[in-house]
């Protein structure tokens, strides 16, 4: 596996339940790069004002940053049509957006109450 989309939610998901990025990934993706939309660190950057300890620094460091797709405006699309077309799962616990990364032949990562990581594809 090449690369991972990381969603807001999946992102939130991963800092509560105290999982090491790299360590939780390594059983389930070996050692993918991260990808963020731009979109995603907006809603990070507005999250973080409300609430902290989400480790952003980390994640911005640790992330390639990708720009929006233009004839998209709905940041779900875009992270369902870059996982289609590079085979990266996504970084999620949004239970309509897996739906549809299934639906679409496409796979995400969740977190689960073990707490640990678990692809599904």
């Amino acid at each position: 596996m090449s690369g991972v989309l990381i969603d807001a939610c999946g992102w939130v998901a991963l800092v509560d339940a105290r999982l090491n990025l790299d360590t939780a990934m390594l059983e389930v993706a070996g050692s993918p790069e991260y990808y963020l939309l731009n979109s995603v660190q907006n809603e990070l950057n507005i999250l973080s004002k409300r609430r902290g300890g989400l480790l952003l620094e980390l994640l911005f460091t640790r992330t390639t940053l990708i720009n929006d797709i233009e004839e998209m405006k709905h940041t779900d699309d875009m992270l369902i049509e870059l996982s289609k077309t590079n085979n990266w799962p996504v970084l999620t616990v949004d239970r309509r957006l897996k739906e549809r990364l299934v639906s679409s032949g496409a796979s995400y990562i969740e977190v689960t109450s073990g707490p640990t990581l678990r692809l599904v594809s």
